[in-house]
């Protein structure tokens, strides 16, 4: 822990609540493309990641790791490149929208983000999510004013897993990337981590992810970010 003086946080499943926050948002979707129909919609859920036995979304899935994009690509793939463009710009319009509407904190989440930014450490997000979604979701939660910034799968060239949103934030604290830990709930938060030389990865268990699909990729497994603040202060 010693010499971190950055955090890249995930945003869905890390700062707030996945399931609360998303289903309903991904199901409205679902019944966009399937026209209406339900077994259908249930069906493009499913493919997406969505475990209706365990009414929960499944780690690392499409849904809760992917891209707009990708899930645009997913559900639509006969339409062109040209259509699937603005399809994508609509989902990014509208989840940005919605997901900050309903997003739903974390338990004690908003207290750590407040106790790391007096202490000093710089703050950022980096989520495949659009950037406006992450940008409009911490207006919401109220904590907006001590991130330094915000990276969405549209604000770097290649998302999640790839290194790139590391890269930005070290270019804009001037931080080293081995002084900046990352923060996540699925694998692709914890690859981003090593691909970037990122100085610690820190998976939580607050999300889709379980501690068999992080452990074999997190140099520390917490409950949630709520622990963050007392495992810091240990270096």
């Amino acid at each position: 822990m010693r010499g971190i003086k950055g955090i890249l946080f995930d945003k869905d499943g890390t700062l707030i609540d996945f399931q609360a926050t998303w289903f309903a948002i991904g199901d409205l979707l679902a019944l966009q493309a399937a026209g209406g129909d339900r077994a259908s919609a249930d069906a493009l859920l499913e493919v997406a990641g969505y475990d209706f036995e365990r009414k929960c979304f499944k780690a690392d899935s499409v849904f809760a790791a992917g891209t707009n994009e990708d899930i645009v690509a997913l559900w639509y793939p006969q339409v062109d490149a040209q259509t699937r463009q603005a399809m994508t710009a609509g989902f990014n319009h509208f989840t940005a929208e919605q997901g900050a509407a309903q997003s739903v904190a974390l338990p004690g989440s908003k207290d750590a983000i407040a106790r790391l930014h007096a202490g000093g450490f710089r703050l950022g997000v980096a989520t495949n999510d659009s950037t406006s979604g992450a940008e409009k979701t911490l207006l919401a939660l109220g904590v907006a004013q001590m991130f330094d910034a915000a990276y969405g799968y549209d604000a770097v060239a290649n998302p999640k897993p790839s290194p790139d949103a590391i890269y930005a934030f070290a270019d804009l604290t001037g931080l080293k990337p081995s002084e900046i830990a990352m923060v996540g709930d699925n694998r692709h938060d914890l690859e981003m981590a090593r691909a970037g030389g990122a100085g610690l990865a820190i998976g939580v268990l607050s999300g889709t992810g379980t501690r068999e699909t992080l452990a074999p990729l997190a140099d520390v497994i917490l409950g949630s970010i709520a622990d963050l603040p007392e495992l810091l202060a240990r270096g």
